[in-house]
């Protein structure tokens, strides 16, 4: 059956869009694939719902809908470059537009945006929506959800394979080499927030295009070790985390801590820093080490922050996830399809050894077309 699934991370930059077929038990095809780029007015607005403001009940209902629309626009782009009709596909996976994740809340909570209903009426498709909610009452963490897909498809018996999303928040997937042992997935801390962050306040630039500005860098390894002291790092999984804990404040208030002076391009290669060591910690340590380790999301475009991270792994080979058969701009995308295949077909799309959920769960909500 075809699926079309729909992808926006906290780096809130645009939607990824793409048409898969999948067939079990374990056979998938990417058809089609499209990024719908968020215009220069609805990034700031979306950024600005991520923290406490004025007027946030309104403003956050206004751009529920309005993303609505854009999602539905990624999925008709998809879906036209895939040449099928929409009557050929079964359902769309959208993940939605994360605002706010509090798992560690009482109670805890989850806020995605895309209205499914305006997505199902502008693209005629049944759509599948807010997957991580179930999870959530069902006591899990909510995410990471991917490391059930990742299983699904990237599983090798007899090896120690480690998957790594490098989105704005990163996290892993470690799969094991017994194919009966438990999936273990956790957030490991920022991936790419914080750079974005950094340059957008500093340069006016959206990302670190390669990771050149933080090439251009000194690591300084005093502020490198206070921000690794975050009490985030050595918690036990499960755990999941987001840009409400981990932005500029956070930089900042490290900043005041270490005193002195900080130029910008120091900061922006010490935080390239704190993502590739705290990916490598998480591996070496929650995740049991590993034989290989690949890579997908939006961060593997960073050589830099590639470079810095095949150092602190050592001996690990890193590669991207382009070498099991699927481009690490689509890994996420594809997830969601996936989901959305789980969810019609009345299937688990949780691992409870990777949320902390009581069982696993039938997740998301339907919008009949």
């Amino acid at each position: 059956m075809n699926y079309i699934g729909l992808m926006s991370g906290t780096s809130a930059d645009g939607i990824d869009a793409v048409v898969v077929a999948i067939e079990e038990p374990r056979a998938l095809r990417l058809l089609a694939h499209h990024h719908q780029r968020y215009d220069d007015e609805l990034r700031p607005w979306i950024q600005s719902l991520m923290h406490p403001g004025s007027n946030e009940l309104e403003r956050a209902a206004l751009v529920d809908v309005i993303l609505g629309g854009w999602f539905a626009k990624a999925a008709n782009a998809a879906l036209a470059k895939s040449g099928l009709d929409k009557s050929q596909i079964r359902a769309i996976g959208s993940h939605g537009q994360t605002l706010r994740h509090g798992p560690q809340a009482a109670p805890p909570f989850t806020v995605q945006v895309a209205n499914p209903a305006v997505i199902a009426e502008q693209t005629g498709i049944t759509t599948v929506a807010d997957f991580r909610s179930r999870d959530m009452a069902a006591g899990g963490q909510g995410a990471p959800l991917v490391p059930a897909f990742h299983h699904w498809l990237f599983l090798q018996p007899g090896l120690r394979r480690i998957i790594v999303n490098i989105g704005g928040i990163a996290n892993l997937t470690a799969l094991p080499s017994d194919p009966s042992a438990a999936v273990i997935g956790f957030d490991t801390g920022p991936g790419n927030t914080l750079l974005d962050r950094w340059i957008g306040s500093h340069r006016g630039e959206n990302y670190d295009a390669g990771g050149s500005w933080a090439a251009a860098g000194s690591v300084d390894n005093k502020l490198l070790g206070r921000l690794l002291q975050d009490p985030y790092f050595t918690r036990q999984p499960p755990k999941s985390t987001g840009v409400e804990h981990f932005d500029l404040a956070w930089v900042e208030s490290h900043l005041a801590d270490t005193r002195g002076g900080h130029a910008p391009r120091d900061v922006q290669a010490t935080l390239t820093a704190l993502t590739a060591r705290s990916i490598a910690l998480a591996i070496n340590g929650h995740g049991g080490g590993a034989d290989e380790v690949f890579v997908c999301g939006g961060g593997s475009h960073n050589s830099e922050l590639m470079r810095r991270l095949q150092a602190d792994l050592g001996a690990i080979p890193l590669r991207s996830t382009v070498d099991l058969g699927l481009h690490p701009d689509w890994v996420e995308a594809t997830a969601f399809a996936w989901l959305a295949h789980r969810t019609i077909e009345r299937l688990p799309g949780n691992l409870p050894s990777v949320t902390g959920a009581r069982h696993a769960a039938v997740l998301g909500a339907v919008y009949p077309a």
